[in-house]
């Protein structure tokens, strides 16, 4: 088995804590003595042990020590530096040096500008074996939203979801949408609202659909995501299922400076919360709406929203990566509903353009992911 073999093992163990950690990074780690993995953990939600603690206190709770611990010499795999601070948990630097590990190997530095490559100092300075950079874009795809929010505080990491038929309809002429995609397809969108911090729609998506924006994946205990509503003129139904559901989770109207003063009251006595931000030609300022949700350390957001959404956020440049379904149908029309509402580049040289593809097949669905701005870590 090589590094690359057991940093692999470690980044499938941290993503049994996506969507848990936040708004820590998940992260995976395995200690290997002689060749042989003895140990292995994951960071399964703020406040508790780091990767590397579970990971060490495994291995000494399978292997009982006789006369040295199993960790001593042992190399111990870890997607993201150790950390060498006090938070809310001990550093886990003095956690691997009090266990006798000899070589830590690395995927990706801890992307805080103030306190990445302390950790790995730290370990060199006292005498323990450092290797960074194993899988180590694997390592940052994993936490591109944790790297992104890290170096950009202003605003969260941004993903645009799309499904559409092959002639870019969302729905028919009647408004009828259920179902384009496949059912895989669909929980695999479920998987996303997990991992993610908040979804956001329209109102224009919440008045067609009712739609719950909750995570639902059979045989899987999953997180709702915050959910964020555009409804600049408070026009949503106090019955909706965002508001009378039950879930763990809040839901949150943008509204704009003319919302209806005693609607909002009326709502955010029901437990709704109401924000407030500025207009920019005529709709809701969404690069302002970014600013405040970054203040609110919502660091990844995925919007499902309707075509007039999906067309807004990407002419304020906000989104960072696109996941786009396509179903292998298409309406033969051009009186459908289309993925993007109003009006687009008058020049294909200024049409947006992905960049880092990847395909993927869900039964006979396609899903194209792809970034608009540099996956964050690799520029």
């Amino acid at each position: 088995m090589t590094d690359h073999d057991h940093m692999r093992r470690a980044l499938s163990l941290a993503l049994k804590g996506k969507g848990f950690t936040s708004p820590n990074p998940c992260v995976g780690a395995v200690v290997v003595k002689d060749g042989v993995v003895v140990g292995q953990g994951w960071h399964r939600a703020a406040g508790m042990p780091h990767a590397e603690v579970e990971a060490i206190e495994d291995a000494q709770k399978n292997f009982p020590a006789n006369t040295l611990p199993i960790t001593q010499g042992a190399t111990i795999y870890v997607t993201l530096e150790p950390c060498n601070h006090f938070g809310k948990t001990p550093p886990c630097t003095h956690k691997i040096m009090a266990a006798g590990i000899s070589r830590v190997v690395v995927g990706c530095k801890d992307p805080n500008p103030y306190v990445g490559g302390g950790g790995i100092r730290y370990l060199r300075e006292n005498g323990i074996q450092v290797e960074s950079g194993v899988l180590e874009a694997e390592a940052q795809t994993l936490i591109e939203a944790f790297i992104w929010y890290t170096q950009n505080k202003k605003s969260p990491f941004v993903i645009l979801k799309c499904a559409s038929t092959l002639d870019g309809r969302i729905a028919t002429s009647t408004g009828d949408s259920k179902w384009i995609t496949n059912e895989n397809s669909r929980q695999e969108v479920h998987r996303l609202r997990h991992e993610v911090d908040a979804i956001l729609i329209g109102s224009g998506t919440l008045h067609a659909d009712n739609p719950s924006l909750t995570a639902r994946i059979e045989n899987f205990e999953t997180k709702d995501p915050l959910r964020i509503i555009l409804d600049s003129h408070l026009s949503i139904d106090e019955t909706a299922r965002v508001i009378t559901q039950q879930s763990t989770a809040d839901t949150i109207l943008v509204v704009g400076p003319s919302a209806p003063f005693e609607k909002r009251q009326r709502l955010e006595k029901m437990g709704v919360g109401v924000l407030e931000v500025p207009l920019k030609n005529g709709r809701l300022d969404l690069g302002q709406l970014m600013i405040k949700l970054g203040s609110m350390s919502i660091q990844s957001l995925l919007i499902e929203g309707g075509g007039t959404v999906a067309a807004a956020v990407l002419k304020e440049e906000i989104v960072n990566k696109v996941l786009f379904f396509l179903a292998p149908k298409f309406l033969g029309g051009s009186d459908g509903v289309p993925v993007f509402n109003g009006k687009g580049p008058q020049k294909i040289c200024d049409a947006f353009k992905l960049k880092h593809m990847k395909i993927q097949l869900f039964d006979d669905d396609v899903l194209i992911t792809g970034y608009l701005k540099e996956p964050p870590g690799s520029e």
